[in-house]
């Protein structure tokens, strides 16, 4: 029997049995793992980083009249815009270029724009709402194009035992990032995630090297990425359309769960650093030292934030996603995030208070993280390149940021019509997860057409679905 692409021994080696108590892994399937498990956390660490840099900048500051988490909310929309330019471009690249040279070419943009963002801040220059925009579509990409290329290594079956194992690696990456996060100052925090992105493009070229020594692989590798663009492949294939909706309402719940957080924060640094402070100074010296103070407090409590998330995140990631997907099934693993997500948004909104919306947040993130994130990304193992590479760019970007747009929408509707406190806005996700689980139903229905050979996704141009089985009607 031929080797897969990603297993290149026929005997279990060191690295199979060291990975095996996470997963089942075949032999000659650990390197490969390991490496993209690697790989996968220095991205999650240099994120973090800028995640954390990217707070305090934003919330610290205000524009236009609108306070820093107000003005958070609504940058998703101006990334949404963004978006409809830059994802053409990304897939005519992809169109022409192998899947190393495409993420080359991502990585190095990427690390310069560190550079300039860094130089800018360091002349005192506002980079604040430039650097939450850029770094809100920058680190979707690096993520969704991780995930485009280890679906693209392997198969539909070695993907729902390997994925749990490989993305433990982005769960520790999100610990280590935060707490590194203290050690230095916000603007310093730029070029050391630069680093770590340069040594993860070198880990991605070599699994590429690694895997070119399997039959055929080399062949795959080198081809260009064809098919139609993510955006017309979102618009003819109803799989792939429903995932887009999952995306966007699951998307809306968290970013509308951001902003309650967010409130949480702000209303935190400003009773630690209440507008009091620093009487020895006066007039703009004084606001100055306020803001600096208020930016390093929100800084430190959403480095705290991150961390217990990642905590539970890699918990659930290391222990217990392969044992739940093997359990129960990618179909039904997808129902597991809105319950928790619900039940969340329940207790915030009959409760509220600081300690509950950070608990119940630490909650949602750390399960979205691992299982959701996982489960997500499996739902792609059976479909073509174009969908792999191309409608994947476009979920994991536009339709995400579209998400943060719809929530910008319920936040200044909560806020300026509705005027509800922070209360009153997340009960409005309650309802949004009801139609999340109606949508998880519909992708549910289509990924078990799929997988069982009723439907087939093989189309490189149109991609469209071609029936195989007429079943007969449930």
């Amino acid at each position: 029997m031929p080797l897969s692409p990603t297993r290149i021994a026929e005997r279990p080696t060191f690295l199979d049995w060291a990975l095996r108590p996470f997963s089942k892994v075949a032999p000659g399937e650990g390197l490969v793992a390991a490496l993209l498990l690697t790989c996968v956390f220095l991205i999650l660490t240099g994120y973090y980083l800028l995640k954390t840099a990217r707070e305090g900048m934003i919330l610290s500051g205000s524009l236009f009249g609108l306070r820093g988490e107000e003005l958070k909310s609504y940058a998703g929309g101006a990334m949404a815009v963004l978006l409809l330019a830059i994802i053409p471009a990304y897939d005519a690249i992809a169109t022409r270029a192998r899947r190393i040279r495409l993420i080359n070419i991502s990585y190095v943009l990427v690390v310069a724009c560190l550079g300039v963002f860094f130089i800018l801040a360091e002349r005192g220059v506002s980079i604040g709402l430039a650097f939450f925009i850029w770094i809100g579509i920058v680190n979707l990409f690096l993520v969704a194009q991780f995930w485009s290329f280890a679906n693209d290594l392997y198969t539909e079956e070695q993907g729902k035992r390997l994925f749990a194992i490989i993305a433990i690696g982005g769960s520790v990456g999100a610990i280590v990032g935060p707490e590194l996060a203290r050690l230095a100052s916000t603007y310093m925090l730029l070029p050391g995630a630069a680093v770590l992105f340069v040594l993860a493009l070198v880990l991605f070229n070599l699994v590429e090297k690694v895997h070119r020594r399997a039959p055929d692989a080399a062949r795959v590798a080198d081809e260009p990425i064809d098919g139609e663009g993510g955006f017309s492949l979102l618009k003819h294939d109803r799989y792939i359309l429903l995932i887009a909706a999952l995306v966007l309402v699951a998307e809306l719940v968290k970013t509308t769960g951001e902003f309650v957080l967010s409130s949480a924060a702000t209303h935190h640094a400003a009773q630690l650093i209440p507008a009091t402070a620093h009487a020895d100074l006066a007039g703009a010296a004084r606001a100055a030292a306020i803001r600096d103070d208020r930016r390093e407090v929100i800084k430190q409590f959403y480095s705290s934030f991150f961390f217990w998330v990642n905590v539970v995140g890699f918990a659930i990631q290391a222990f217990a996603v392969s044992r739940i997907i093997e359990k129960l099934g990618v179909r039904r693993s997808l129902f597991v995030m809105p319950i928790v997500v619900g039940g969340a948004y329940v207790a915030i909104a009959a409760i509220g208070g600081v300690a509950l919306i950070r608990a119940a947040k630490v909650a949602e993130n750390g399960t979205e993280y691992s299982l959701q994130n996982t489960v997500r990304q499996a739902l792609f193992l059976p479909t073509t390149r174009a969908v792999k590479y191309k409608a994947k760019a476009a979920i994991d970007t536009f339709v995400v940021r579209a998400g943060d747009t719809l929530s910008a929408g319920v936040v200044w509707f909560g806020i300026h019509v509705a005027r509800a406190d922070a209360r009153g806005i997340a009960a409005s996700n309650v309802a949004f997860v009801v139609i999340w689980l109606v949508i998880a139903a519909g992708i549910a229905r289509w990924h078990r057409r799929l997988s069982t050979g009723e439907v087939s996704h093989t189309s490189p141009l149109s991609n469209r679905h071609i029936p195989v089985v007429q079943s007969a009607p449930r």
